[in-house]
């Protein structure tokens, strides 16, 4: 079973195999080339930072390729497979734009069989998943609103959740188990083709006046419809504040626990993971029914059982494009989104449900030994991969593997501009960590990083250079700790993967 590893706070279907290659085809000359070019270039060259950042006992593998010519320009250890963190997420985005349009929305309905008579619909009305990472409240309410426009006000049957493409995923990482009982964070929710804001609680924390309760609602629904204990209270604007949220899971369902304080004028939205993502969403959409005047006389259940053949749909909503999906995912390291699009895809391929993550993720294993086998890279074809998120610590990539991958994109015109665009250049990323640098790390590359710190430290880094001609080059570092240096601190591991890519920078 794939271990878990721990983020740092820092950031850190496809078709049928013919479909899959004949998209591959696109780039089979220039991946032929790079490893032609590959062929007489010494094991280690150019990466000297990380080159002495080795011998203190760091694990380190490298790679940066021109693509004018694709021409291997710097190695250090290519083909060596490392934890990659979530620079995996890199294939997910890569994969999922082989398999979809850039601009594919997954559509989430309200169905039912039964008779509409005077307003009342005389039978289950039933919430149908298609899968869609980005479904939140917004989208609840959207459905509810259409449900009550065409005349609704009472719903004689039950609400039903039907997850779909997939159902019930067996959680296998350490920090999703554990988040079937409690929570006190948002990444650790569990998997579900039909969640909600990530699979989240939202809730809204207000403050009132100084010394009294502040308010406590949802972020989409007014009134949460799981149990909330505790109170926060509100301070002056000058104390400190010390408000805490988590999520508790008995044999009775979800509940959360508040307490500590809050400033006036700090009012706060704080997500915390639900135990079921898909019974949640259903109680979710019941309140926002409940809220807009419709009324739910049966019970709220899940069930994956296939939709009455005389289903009709009664509300639709789209969720984001998939190129937003895939930038929300890479820009700020969405595991939610990364993992549930492998499931997704692992579903569309096999044309049924996945039950294990690790098994789907065989999915995008399958895409980069594609490329592998067209590039006729040395060592195996096919990279293990157990996670689209890079959550799981068995998750091995090359830097040989990423280029690859960066090249196969960048040739690839209809699809590189929704993959290059879910990149951050360092001057305006999120994230602070990555403003340090020369102007030319700040302004000339795009990347994504990978970072963990349990069982092993991962630092990577994976993009594109800008060169002063205008060309491109495409490259890829991970640090991993090694057996005599567990881990090697973030900074220092980035430290010398920027320092390489500065000396590639005055060089291009």
């Amino acid at each position: 079973m794939p271990r878990q590893g721990v983020a740092t706070p820092w950031p850190s279907a496809l078709g049928q195999n013919a479909a899959m290659l004949r998209h591959l085809e696109l780039s089979r000359a220039a991946l032929c080339l790079l490893l032609a070019g590959a062929a007489g270039v010494p094991a280690r060259a150019q990466f000297h930072a990380l080159e002495t950042l080795e011998k203190s006992g760091a694990r380190v593998t490298a790679a940066a390729v021109d693509l004018t010519d694709n021409r291997l320009v710097a190695q250090l250890h290519g083909d060596s497979r490392l934890t990659p963190a979530s620079l995996t997420k890199l294939t997910t985005a890569a994969a999922a734009l082989d398999a979809w349009s850039a601009d594919k929305m997954f559509e989430t309905r309200l169905m039912s069989a039964a008779p509409l008579k005077d307003g009342a619909l005389g039978g289950d009305l039933i919430l149908q998943g298609a899968g869609d990472p980005s479904l939140d409240d917004h989208s609840l309410w959207a459905l509810a609103a259409q449900l009550r426009g065409s005349g609704v006000d009472l719903v004689r049957g039950r609400l039903v959740v039907s997850p779909a493409p997939f159902g019930a995923v067996a959680c296998e990482t350490k920090d999703r188990c554990d988040a079937l009982r409690r929570s006190d964070r948002a990444y650790d929710a569990p998997l579900a083709s039909v969640g909600v804001d990530f699979g989240t609680w939202c809730v809204a924390i207000r403050p009132t006046l100084p010394g009294t309760p502040a308010w406590v609602r949802g972020c989409g629904v007014t009134q949460l419809p799981v149990p909330v204990d505790g109170v926060i209270k509100t301070v002056s604007e000058r104390a400190r504040q010390t408000l805490w949220v988590e999520r508790v899971t008995t044999v009775s369902g979800d509940s959360l626990r508040v307490g500590g304080d809050i400033p006036v004028g700090g009012a706060q939205q704080i997500y915390r993971s639900m135990s079921d993502p898909a019974r949640g969403v259903g109680m979710l959409l019941g309140e926002t029914l409940r809220e807009l005047g419709i009324r739910i006389a049966g019970p709220i259940v899940v069930d994956p059982s296939p939709l009455p053949p005389s289903a009709r749909a009664l509300a639709q909503t789209e969720g984001l494009l998939l190129r937003e999906q895939l930038g929300r995912m890479l820009r700020f390291s969405n595991n939610y989104i990364a993992d549930v699009l492998t499931l997704d895809l692992a579903a569309s391929a096999a044309g049924q449900p996945p039950t294990q993550l690790s098994s789907a993720g065989s999915i995008l294993s399958t895409f980069v030994g594609g490329l592998h086998r067209i590039g006729a890279l040395s060592g195996p074809a096919a990279p293990p991969l157990y996670s689209g998120s890079g959550l799981t610590s068995e998750n091995q990539l090359s830097a040989n593997d990423l280029v690859t991958l960066l090249a196969h994109e960048y040739h690839d015109t209809r699809r590189f501009p929704a993959f290059y665009g879910g990149l951050v250049v360092p001057r305006d990323a999120p994230f602070a960590f990555l403003h340090a640098g020369s102007d030319a790390w700040l302004d000339r590359v795009a990347l994504k990083t990978g970072t963990m710190e349990s069982p092993g430290s991962v630092c990577g880094i994976a993009g594109y250079l800008r060169k002063r001609d205008g060309g491109w080059i495409a490259f890829a570092a991970i640090v991993n700790g090694g057996p005599t240096l567990l881990h090697v601190p973030l900074e220092q591991a980035l430290q010398a993967e920027r320092a390489d890519l500065d000396e590639l920078l005055s060089r291009y």
